[in-house]
């Protein structure tokens, strides 16, 4: 693998269309054309898409949200992989074409940074399931694939072997323990690097304290090195906490223009205590932040 230097860190959440983050990331009082795709990108320069997991996209929506990014030129989508395309031995040709049409708007816009395919968690490394791998990527040729595994079989020197060869990313995962689980790992197998963070509860949300955050600016700053580009992902909850830790996952990767929405900043003051609101925030009579 030739390895290129090092190349921009895009560091967001997953998802945007979330109703936990009404009013607390997203204003209560917006005007009558705000979209929230368009707000996020004003504080991230990424975003992992996660409606492609459920079906494939339509093209016009896919060209409707980049129009809705383009004033972030530094702006890039990970898009989750069609979870049929991940699950089901036989592909489907027809499958695959409505998924990379749906891909194309944000390919021919530039803003197409990395395909996440993600395999369930009891998904082993056999030659089997080996020859699956290769078989997706020889039907998304050309795309930018990373592969989210949670088996730690896929540490196995031949498994990592083989994503080189294949010019498939690693998906550095931080997850709940398991028997089997895939432990945090730093491994760079391809162009992109990719990093997602899902929480270390069994169960219900999680938000990553600062000193659980910094065991990974190590392992970040490790693949991002030699990476083409690469995604930082705070995939632990849809809530107001996987926006506070990419805030501060932004902060200690010493990335630029950290600001974040004022209410955010109020309402977890000691979280966000060195971020800069975007507004100046509100206090009482006596100094302290105001109810």
């Amino acid at each position: 693998m030739n390895l290129p230097s090092a190349g921009p860190v895009h560091c967001g959440p997953s998802g945007w269309a979330h109703a936990q983050w009404q009013g607390v990331f997203y204003p209560n009082s917006k005007s009558k054309d705000f979209h929230q795709l368009e707000y996020t990108s004003q504080f991230f320069n990424s975003v992992e898409l996660s409606a492609s997991y459920y079906a494939p996209l339509r093209p016009e929506i896919s060209k409707l949200w980049c129009r809705q990014v383009r004033d972030n030129r530094d702006f890039q989508f990970s898009v989750r992989l069609w979870k049929k395309l991940a699950t089901e031995n036989a592909i489907d040709a027809k499958d695959i074409a409505a998924f990379r049409e749906g891909l194309r708007p944000i390919e021919e816009a530039g803003k197409l940074g990395a395909v996440l395919m993600q395999f369930p968690a009891g998904f082993r490394f056999t030659p089997e399931t080996r020859t699956q791998v290769i078989a997706l990527r020889r039907e998304l040729r050309h795309l930018p694939l990373v592969a989210e595994f949670r088996h730690s079989s896929w540490m196995e020197e031949d498994a990592l072997a083989m994503l080189i060869d294949y010019h498939i990313g690693f998906c550095n995962i931080d997850q709940p323990e398991h028997a089997r689980a895939m432990p945090p790992t730093a491994f760079l197998t391809g162009p992109v690097a990719y990093v997602r963070m899902l929480g270390r509860a069994q169960t219900g949300p999680y938000q990553y304290n600062l000193d659980e955050l910094s065991e990974w600016t190590h392992r970040i700053r490790k693949v991002s090195r030699y990476a083409k580009r690469t995604f930082v992902v705070m995939a632990n909850d849809p809530g107001a906490r996987s926006l506070v830790n990419a805030f501060q996952m932004k902060q200690l990767l010493g990335l630029a223009d950290v600001r974040a929405p004022r209410e955010l900043v109020r309402r977890f003051s000691q979280d966000l205590s060195n971020v800069r609101p975007d507004l100046p925030l509100q206090t009482d009579l006596f100094g302290s932040l105001a109810a």
